[in-house]
């Protein structure tokens, strides 16, 4: 079974930056897509950003227009991660964030499965 866990969340102030932490420890996160998502009290899952890579490379992210220019995704091959940074960090950004395994790299949550627990991230003065 694919197993991911986030981790890297917390309490941050308006302005401020969060890098969270995607880990897969039953597969290798090569080839394929790895979502982030977030939902925050009372509204839907939504996408943030996701990656998707083969044989090495970067190959394709994409995010959504709320974080975009804000957040960056990346993997890392040697410790099989992905993480998300969060610069800028605004309160409406503030939500339980989750990572998934997908085929493709959309922002459509029912492409995903395999969801780790979540991270919490609140932006707050």
């Amino acid at each position: 079974q694919l197993q991911l866990e986030e981790s890297g969340g917390g309490l941050v102030q308006p302005g401020g930056s969060l890098r969270l932490s995607c880990a897969a420890s039953t597969f290798t996160l090569d080839n394929y897509a790895i979502g982030w998502f977030r939902q925050a009290p009372g509204k839907e899952r939504e996408g943030v950003s996701c990656i998707r890579t083969s044989g090495g490379s970067n190959g394709i992210t994409n995010y959504a227009d709320s974080v975009r220019g804000r957040f960056t995704i990346s993997r890392d091959n040697a410790k099989n991660r992905v993480y998300l940074q969060m610069n800028s960090l605004k309160p409406e950004d503030t939500a339980d964030y989750y990572c998934a395994v997908g085929r493709l790299c959309v922002l459509n949550r029912y492409e995903y499965n395999n969801w780790g627990q979540g991270t919490q991230v609140t932006v707050s003065s």
